[in-house]
């Protein structure tokens, strides 16, 4: 019997090991994850936090009892420290009894996913300090909440604004410190911009441009040290960014991409025979641009997880790539992106040309109307869609969607104009807010 090996559980290194089995139930499969869980929904974990969702439990997707009855062998708190690629064998640690032991395999999967960065900072070890990457790490959170009366936030990414929201619904002085000049990095500032308002309308503070410089307290963090000033804070969450867990794999010779990530092929293979990764630990093609990027996002991992787990088992399946397809909800607005911002397109070569449009996500006269905004972005010379990026409230913004679906197919913004488009006056305009960017966007072309 074949024996599939694969590092690392949670979405990249399930979705490989469910999918084999089902393919092929010959296939031996074993999983090792180094944490308490191997399968959990990450991106809940804020909402758990802000008590949306009742307890961190509700996350935990799938068990080992579990893929035991489905015939796959997961190990957690089992850490591979060693690989010997030519004796097909890796070396394990138990981290509860502390036992080294060795496995075979025949095929390899590298699922070891991402960590949060953390910076050398001053104090950054302090009671108090946290990352949110694990469930751990949101229970050692929730730990907390009950002393802590305010948050600082480093970052000002997704995660940083999903938190902030958070811990400002669970009573806490929040503020959110980011050395670039914008929240949301990968969004075009006039589109960020919204995002900060919203945040200062519900009492968050921003400092933008500003640097930790570190942190002190007696015996756990009481201040945040930043160029422009001392800010106290009785928690704070580190969201400066994540790396890729590629170490072990760089060490038996895997090619990395230049961000650190795994290169692999369309069917997840990486340039050792018999070796693939998948999930966050792995690089991508983007569709537009055409470049190699790593944008590490719980629905990618799946995907490429899946594509990993058919191709094992014998069968045909691709992973094309991906378009940082994303949205993050702020308080009361959400923000949506696909394809390249206006930075990212300049720097792909773009000639690239833009137009933004303010609607309503209902007819005019239907009550409770409320803003959207669309920005789109095309090539000045091919009309082809480049991105978009939209910010109005609950699923209005879900229409990012379409802009997504014709970036796959190299769509133009006359293709977008043309689209029929579904309408009732509760759901949209006659005339959809993306329908007029589109006809904007031609005017101007």
């Amino acid at each position: 019997m074949a024996k599939l090996l694969i590092i690392g559980g949670v979405a990249g290194g399930m979705s490989t090991a469910a999918k084999a089995k089902r393919e092929n139930p010959e296939l031996e499969v074993v999983v090792y994850e180094r944490t308490e869980h191997i399968s959990y929904g990450a991106c809940g974990m804020p909402y758990v936090l802000e008590g949306v969702i009742p307890s961190l439990s509700k996350l935990i997707a799938r068990t080992p009892e579990r893929m035991a009855r489905e015939g796959v062998t997961a190990h957690v708190q089992h850490e591979v420290i060693a690989v010997d690629q030519a004796g097909r064998q890796i070396t394990v640690k138990n981290l509860i009894t502390g036992e080294l032991l060795t496995d075979s395999y025949d095929t390899l999967v590298f699922a070891t996913g991402a960590r949060a960065v953390r910076p050398p900072l001053p104090g950054i070890t302090l009671p108090g300090v946290h990352t949110l990457k694990s469930l751990a790490d949101a229970a050692a959170i929730e730990a907390r909440l009950g002393s802590a009366q305010r948050a600082v936030i480093v970052g000002g990414g997704y995660i940083g604004l999903e938190m902030a929201e958070a811990l400002r619904q669970r009573g806490l002085n929040v503020t959110v410190v980011e050395l670039l000049p914008q929240l949301l990095a990968n969004f075009d500032p006039d589109i960020a911009v919204l995002a900060q308002e919203e945040l200062a309308a519900h009492g968050v503070g921003v400092r933008l441009g500003d640097r930790v410089l570190g942190f002190s307290g007696n015996g756990t963090v009481e201040v945040v040290h930043t160029e422009s000033g001392d800010l106290p804070a009785e928690l704070v969450l580190l969201s400066v960014g994540v790396a890729p867990n590629s170490e072990l794999a760089q060490a038996i010779g895997v090619a990395l991409s230049p961000q650190g990530a795994i290169l692999t092929d369309s069917q997840m293979r990486t340039n050792l025979p018999g070796v693939y990764a998948a999930g966050d630990v792995a690089a991508a093609r983007h569709l537009v641009s055409g470049q190699t990027v790593w944008l590490p996002l719980g629905d990618t991992a799946n995907k490429m997880g899946r594509v990993a787990g058919t191709v094992i088992a014998g069968k045909e399946a691709r992973f094309l790539g991906v378009l940082g397809t994303a949205i993050v909800k702020v308080f009361d607005k959400a923000l949506a992106r696909t394809g390249l911002s206006s930075q990212e397109a300049v720097a792909a070569g773009f000639d690239f040309r833009s137009a933004r449009v303010s609607a309503t996500d209902h007819a005019h006269y239907y009550p409770d109307k409320r803003p959207l905004e669309v920005k789109l972005l095309w090539d000045g010379p091919s009309q082809r869609l480049l991105g978009g990026q939209i910010v109005g409230h609950g699923d209005a913004v879900k229409r990012i969607d379409v802009l997504a679906a014709l970036l796959f197919k190299q769509a133009t913004i006359q293709d977008l104009a043309d689209l029929d488009l579904a309408y009732a006056p509760p759901f949209s305009g006659v005339w959809d807010a993306l329908l007029l960017a589109a006809n904007v966007a031609l005017a101007e072309a």
